[in-house]
């Protein structure tokens, strides 16, 4: 994994790359506060870790919020920057889905901000190449470096995370493959993560039909921590708004990731684990890079309805040819194309007429 001072020297180069960008202050709507006289220091892992404390990741964080506009991105960001023992403040590129723009997702957005992150939303409702949401990052680069800018010595660009919606969760994918961000969790929307080398985090909906093709982004997420959860009931547009159940685990998992919030990754790894036990997720799975010693599955009682060769995929069950059993009970399911309904016992998985 890269090194800080290999971030820190990556961040120079990257700014010094956009100095000679006319991005003035004055493109952005909204209030600008006085700069101060000097850029604050980078962050280190001990300031991070005491940047707005949060218990409840469903809540709104400390922060009230301040939106700003210019022509390509719109910027949600804590109004006092620099305050709630946040020195620098990290970030977050937002995609949006297809034919939606960042006020659809306005509720989860300016969420995201009250927790101390500076979130830099692409305004194009087609995000899929991840570019739009990278040039984010590069204009808050320049930002951070404009004295005048109330930006300026605020951006902690060397915690960078990348998410978005559908076409733009499979945005988020590509935008993770540049070795300026960090972390990524798409939601409801991903692509095959190739060249990404980054902590991921899958989710989606139950009932959403592009399910098979997140959870064929998170199988392929070989050689990287990554974890894998389904909103119980969900489809694919919950995520509008204020993301409804989605909203708790990517706060945290964003608090975890980019701020060193020891409590937020507890829902996620360990005995007794959020999403592993809330009957809010029908599955949550981490694998053994993010959860050590192979990572939680889904947690006690949890009841899934999957074809018999995605509980074989999942380990739910074993196939000998094409005739599957649960596994632990034994129970036979039938040949790998049926469908059935697992309940979880333990480390057994038992057959049940229906979730």
């Amino acid at each position: 994994m890269e090194t800080r001072a290999r971030r820190r020297w990556r961040s120079a180069v990257a700014l010094a790359a956009v100095a000679g960008m006319a991005l003035a202050v004055s493109g952005l709507a909204g209030p600008v506060e006085a700069a101060p006289a000097t850029p604050a220091p980078a962050s280190t892992a001990a300031q991070a870790s005491g940047c707005a404390p949060a218990t409840n990741y469903a809540n709104a964080g400390p922060f009230t919020v301040t939106v700003q506009t210019d022509t390509a991105h719109t910027y949600y960001s804590p109004t006092n920057l620099g305050t709630n023992g946040c020195t620098r403040h990290p970030v977050i590129l937002w995609g949006n889905g297809t034919f939606t723009t960042p006020g659809f997702y306005d509720a989860l957005l300016r969420h995201l901000a009250s927790h101390g992150f500076i979130v830099a939303a692409a305004n194009t409702s087609n995000a899929g190449t991840g570019q739009e949401m990278l040039q984010g990052l590069t204009n808050l680069t320049a930002f951070d470096g404009q004295a005048g800018n109330r930006f300026f010595g605020r951006v902690d660009t060397t915690r960078v995370g990348a998410t978005g919606h559908s076409q733009g969760g499979a945005g988020a994918v590509r935008a993770a493959m540049d070795p300026r961000v960090d972390t990524l969790f798409p939601l409801a929307g991903a692509t095959a993560p190739t060249g990404v080398r980054v902590p991921s985090l899958y989710l989606v909906g139950q009932n959403d039909t592009l399910k098979a093709s997140v959870r064929s982004a998170y199988d392929a997420a070989t050689g990287v921590p990554a974890g894998y959860g389904e909103l119980a009931g969900a489809g694919h547009l919950v995520v509008l708004g204020d993301a409804g159940g989605f909203r708790a685990p990517v706060t945290a998992w964003a608090r975890w990731q980019l701020l060193g919030d020891t409590t937020a990754r507890g829902q996620f790894v360990g005995t007794g684990c959020g999403l592993c036990t809330s009957s809010a997720w029908s599955t949550y799975q981490a694998n053994a890079l993010l959860g050590g010693g192979g990572g939680p599955g889904p947690g006690p009682g949890t009841c899934v309805t999957a074809a018999n060769s995605a509980h074989v995929q999942a380990g739910r069950a074993t196939a000998l040819f094409v005739f599957v059993f649960a596994t632990g009970s034994g129970d036979y399911l039938g040949l790998t194309s049926a469908t059935t309904s697992l309940r979880q016992n333990g480390t057994a998985w038992t057959l049940v007429p229906a979730c």
